[in-house]
């Protein structure tokens, strides 16, 4: 039913968790398969991989690119995308069956439905609260999650969409704006994210730098320019 896909490179600190976190969905058999695509990586990812059962592809470095490849290779009628450095909550696999089963009972408009995780970080700071906080409020006011709190999308409706771009930057918000504020459903389950970027960076700048990366892309900028921004 659910194909996992997760993009990586050079994830062997975070990926272990985050395929943990899939282990009672895949008893369960909601989770049918975990697609892991790696851009290249030089450390122990493989191994990793090899090591939970997942499948290996191998694809061009970047995460829209990597994404697309994915997809490609999944086999699930659902696709779940994830970071590679996101753990889901406990209990999250009760909520998808739940939403999945609405779906599937006409609740919404067919299958041209998408999910997203609650973002979280893995950080007990204040800082954490309120940037969680931030990122909540742009969740509820505009549906604009972005890549790290996951996304859940029919395959048919993600193709109908024309799936990830190639884009070296904002290939999240890109799919979410194409999937469209009234068919982008908001989960409560938890998608806890490795706080080491805005911990290197601190708190404050890395929210004004991504702010101002959503902006100039709002404008508009190519994406090329905005990922030599990003760093």
């Amino acid at each position: 039913m659910l194909s996992v896909v997760i993009p990586t490179l050079n994830a062997e600190e975070g990926l272990p968790q985050c395929l943990n976190s899939l282990i009672q969905a895949t008893v369960r058999g909601l989770v049918r398969e975990v697609v892991i695509v790696d851009g290249g990586s030089s450390d122990a990812t493989a191994e990793i991989c090899d090591a939970a059962g997942a499948t290996l592809v191998t694809s061009e470095k970047g995460r829209g690119t990597q994404l697309r490849a994915g997809a490609k290779h999944a086999k699930g009628d659902w696709l779940l995308f994830l970071h590679a450095d996101t753990v889901l909550s406990a209990g999250w696999e009760d909520e998808v069956a739940k939403f999945l089963e609405q779906v599937e009972q006409g609740r919404f408009r067919g299958k041209e439905v998408a999910a997203a995780f609650r973002f979280a970080l893995d950080d007990f700071g204040p800082a954490a609260r309120w940037l969680e906080w931030v990122v909540g409020l742009r969740c509820a006011l505009f549906r604009l999650p972005y890549g790290d709190q996951g996304l859940l999308i029919h395959r048919n409706f993600y193709k109908k969409l024309g799936g990830y771009s190639d884009a070296p930057l904002m290939e999240d918000v890109n799919l979410v704006r194409r999937i469209g504020w009234r068919r982008m459903v908001l989960l409560r389950s938890e998608a806890v994210t490795s706080p080491a970027r805005y911990q290197r960076d601190g708190y404050l700048k890395r929210s004004l730098s991504n702010l101002g990366l959503l902006s100039l892309y709002f404008l508009r900028v190519p994406p090329r320019i905005l990922a030599r921004l990003y760093g």
